[in-house]
């Protein structure tokens, strides 16, 4: 990024992160505002709404950013994937509280020595260690552990000292410690979770989308065993807690990611008109669903696509046109795509409905939290705030990972303390005063204050 801006050699469009690249490159001059074509072409005003573009605005009042799946209701695919015929041979038992899990857990490891308990994905990101973290703590979502902060008050303080975190941690060490946990959470790939998943090699996983691997892994298992398969299960709870303030995951109205048009485009019109037919209804069905006449056929009065036969029979050929554009997709419409799938999924039986839509609506969809407040707080790379939290990232994730391998729960709760030691002594609390204002002001904004 650097490199490109001294040379000023830009491609036409730069897909990334919100937040401190987009400043620099505005900062520097090199950014296309938006703001006169949004009325010319009508799809990114309409479906994204202003209360949405007003967030993306930058400091000089301009709009710079095509959001990627925006979204103006609950959206996310976080929770548990349970492996159906493992839980059925057991006899199903209760799995609501952390202590029902243990046991769970505890039980799979004694009748199937060579199945993984509990997979976290990939836990060197966070992951189902995050997951696991929403259980211990009613309204506690996982936007406190990737901003390093958490709410006290009108004030964000140290993650180290979150008690929720020190419990959920000392949980996640215990698992891992008894071998409940795979042993390889911290090293393996995405690939090597796939597989895990399409063999059943798991009996209960989690992450912030899990239903990726298991959309696919439920398909593999059944074609060897009708029986077989994976289903999601609500949010586990510590006991006491009420399940209904659980959160297995965070949206927010901005979406992913944004994608800028840089004055290097000869044409920046030209793209901004084709990004804003993408974002719009007909731009969305053909790159979801692919081109009119095998998923879907003709549309509705409201003007969603019709499905086929073959979208709700063959889920298989579905999925491999639906999945890549989840990951794959430049400036995603979550509520039109959304809502597409939830009314016609809604006039299907149980068994034809497509594997990871039934979970949307009945779980992930309602147990993820609208965490928009805490978006954009994270200082310029090259700024005082920001050297600090490139520190405090390095002391995070060196804290978490040694935490899950102590030998005990009074080591986990020394490290913790360490890391906290550390990350204020290369300005923390310097960091913590940025993340503060930037997060008041952001109340501001959306009206919660």
């Amino acid at each position: 990024m650097n490199t490109m801006i001294a040379s000023k050699e830009l491609p036409d469009v730069i897909w990334g992160d919100r937040g401190a690249d987009v400043e620099r490159l505005r900062a520097a001059g090199m950014l296309v505002p938006l703001d006169d074509y949004l009325d010319k072409y009508p799809n990114l005003k309409k479906w994204a709404g202003d209360s949405t573009l007003n967030m993306l605005r930058s400091s000089d009042g301009k709009l710079y950013q095509i959001p990627n799946w925006y979204t103006s209701q609950p959206a996310g695919n976080a929770g548990y994937l349970l492996n159906k015929k493992i839980y059925e041979e057991l006899g199903k038992p209760k799995l609501e509280t952390t202590d029902d899990f243990y046991n769970y857990l505890k039980s799979v490891k004694a009748k199937y020595p060579n199945i993984i308990p509990f997979d976290p994905d990939l836990a060197k990101d966070g992951q189902g260690l995050d997951v696991l973290y929403g259980a211990f703590g009613e309204n506690h979502p996982q936007s406190y552990l990737s901003e390093r902060a958490v709410p006290n008050g009108d004030k964000l303080t140290s993650i180290f000292l979150d008690p929720v975190f020190r419990e959920s941690t000392q949980f996640a060490s215990k698992l891992f410690r008894e071998k409940l946990m795979a042993q390889d959470a911290f090293t393996q790939t995405t690939d090597q979770l796939k597989e895990k998943a399409n063999n059943g090699r798991f009996a209960v996983a989690a992450g912030s989308s899990p239903t990726e691997y298991g959309s696919k892994g439920d398909a593999e298992l059944k074609k060897k065993d009708p029986t077989a398969g994976y289903e999601m299960i609500w949010p586990i709870h510590k006991e006491g807690l009420d399940k209904n303030k659980i959160y297995a995951g965070v949206y927010n109205q901005l979406g992913w990611n944004v994608s800028v048009i840089t004055k290097s485009a000869k044409d920046p019109e030209k793209i901004f008109a084709f990004m804003d037919w993408l974002t719009g209804p007909e731009g969305s069905r053909a790159i979801m669903w692919g081109p009119e006449g095998v998923l879907w056929k003709g549309l509705d009065e409201e003007g969603y696509p019709k499905f086929t036969s073959t979208y709700s029979d063959d889920h298989e050929r579905t999925s491999k046109m639906m999945d890549p554009m989840v990951n794959l997709q430049f400036d995603g419409n979550t509520a039109y795509i959304d809502k597409a799938k939830m009314k016609f999924e809604s006039q299907l039986p149980a068994e034809k409905q497509n594997w990871e839509t039934r979970y949307q609506s009945s779980i992930t969809w309602k147990t993820v939290y609208n965490a928009t407040e805490f978006v954009n707080l994270r200082p310029a790379p090259e700024s005082e705030e920001g050297i600090i939290a490139q520190n405090v990232e390095t002391i995070y994730l060196e804290a978490r990972a040694k935490a899950v391998y102590a030998k005990s729960d009074e080591e986990v709760l020394s490290i913790l303390d360490k890391a906290d030691q550390d990350a204020k002594a290369v300005g923390y609390d310097k960091l913590l005063e940025y993340k503060t204002k930037k997060w008041q002001e952001n109340l501001v904004k959306i009206g919660s204050k």
